[in-house]
């Protein structure tokens, strides 16, 4: 099943919907899975693909954009939705690694898992839930791997008795140090995992294959370099805002600041 995002779009005349069309087809979106309203101000789209290839896709356009909402295809508002940022103010890091990592319900058995992340050194890092979303002392206090079946360690694509519950594989920096992924898990589930954390690791996740050290709790995978609180999200056509009251910051403003800290009001 695929999932549905909704963005908020400046479009400034109604020419601009071709103009997203069109782009969003070059990325192999078909048209039938693109709705936009000039009326609104908002496109959403069906697809299988990351949310920033998506929002980089309409914004080569030169028109701005913000992911609004992001759920199933079949808008069940119940499954749920939920985000997590690394570095800057609001997650943690050392090495100014920065991103965001989105989980999105599509049913029951499958949770998208959506990312992209600067700042990492080229090649691949384990990625995972963990038990706590304690940054009080950076990554040290988050918890072991969340493990809700107390099983041994492995990877994402392994059965339940195979892997623990927060086992995500690992992800892949190209030479610039992003990695950009999505995928779809059927172990996680939203309902679990407000209020953990999401890390990255220094390391490659050897995913309990090799058998060695301490393969079968963490997969060799080394230090968390960046982490952050895993909380809940606007689901597709749930943000209905347009500015916050408790410091003025208009939505579109918003995409330009930190979501909180000192930096959120001196960039206003």
């Amino acid at each position: 099943m695929s999932a549905k995002l909704e963005f908020a779009v400046q479009m400034s005349s109604p020419s601009c919907i071709d103009k997203i069309q069109d782009q969003l087809s070059q990325n192999g979106i078909s048209k039938s899975n693109i709705h936009i309203s000039f009326e609104t101000g908002t496109v959403t789209v069906t697809t299988d693909q990351p949310s920033s290839l998506i929002l980089n896709s309409i914004e080569k356009t030169g028109i701005k954009a913000v992911l609004k909402g992001y759920g199933s295809a079949t808008y069940d508002k119940n499954l749920g939705a939920a985000v997590a940022m690394l570095g800057g103010s609001t997650g943690y890091s050392k090495l100014g690694i920065k991103g965001v990592v989105r989980f999105v319900q599509i049913n029951n058995n499958e949770c998208i898992v959506d990312g992209t992340i600067d700042g990492l050194s080229p090649g691949k890092h384990g990625i995972h839930v963990y038990e706590c979303g304690d940054l009080s002392d950076g990554c040290d206090r988050i918890g072991d791997h969340l493990n809700l079946k107390q099983t041994s360690h492995g990877n994402q694509t392994d059965g339940p008795d195979f892997r623990h519950t927060g086992d995500l594989g690992n992800i892949t920096a190209n030479e610039d140090g992003r990695a950009i992924f999505y995928f779809k898990d059927k172990l996680i589930n939203v309902s679990h995992l407000i209020g953990r954390a999401v890390g990255i690791t220094e390391n490659e996740d050897d995913c309990g294959k090799t058998k060695i050290n301490t393969s079968d709790v963490d997969g060799n995978s080394g230090k968390k370099i960046a982490c952050g609180i895993i909380a809940r999200s606007s689901g597709l056509f749930e943000n209905n805002k347009k500015i916050c009251a408790c410091d003025g910051v208009t939505l579109w403003e918003e995409r330009d600041v930190p979501l909180a800290g000192p930096g959120r009001q001196s960039k206003i």
